[in-house]
């Protein structure tokens, strides 16, 4: 999908540490701007004008974490134009994983953990309170690609 709006458009990655058979997610903690910083995140950004969600994606994650990523699949939101934030922008989220380099935080992080895919220790972190229904959906659509056949 081409970005061409005029209302910036967000992208999230949901990193997991298995294309075929996750266990763990990559959290990120934020340490700005100070409305934000201790909380968890998806790391990603806004996607720039005539960039694809896709390409804006692996542009961001790998400014703000040093490694290059596949995209897997969309985290399906509840409306059309994506997950809507508490800043008034749409977010989407796609799971990935991580296909070279070694994450850091080198900008908007200070701390990055890979959690274990379940409501008990993803819950344990204070995510941003928009991310966590993503979260949810993220778990959701796991399970059930788990169990399909």
């Amino acid at each position: 999908m081409q970005h061409s709006s005029s209302r910036p458009i967000v992208v999230g990655a949901a990193i997991l540490d298995s294309a075929h058979q996750p266990t763990k997610l990559l959290a990120a903690r934020r340490k700005a701007p100070k409305s934000l910083a201790g909380f968890w995140e998806f790391p990603g950004g806004k996607v720039e004008e005539h960039e694809s969600f896709e390409a804006g994606l692996c542009r961001e994650v790998y400014e703000e974490l040093g490694v290059e990523i596949a995209i897997q699949d969309l985290v399906v939101a509840p409306a059309q134009d994506g997950w809507r934030l508490d800043n008034g922008m749409n977010m989407h989220v796609y799971t990935a994983v991580i296909t070279a380099g070694q994450p850091a935080p080198l900008i908007e992080h200070d701390r990055l953990e890979w959690v274990g895919l379940n409501g008990s220790q993803l819950h344990a972190l204070e995510w941003i309170p928009a991310d966590r229904p993503i979260l949810e959906a993220l778990l959701q659509q796991l399970e059930h690609a788990r169990t399909s056949p």
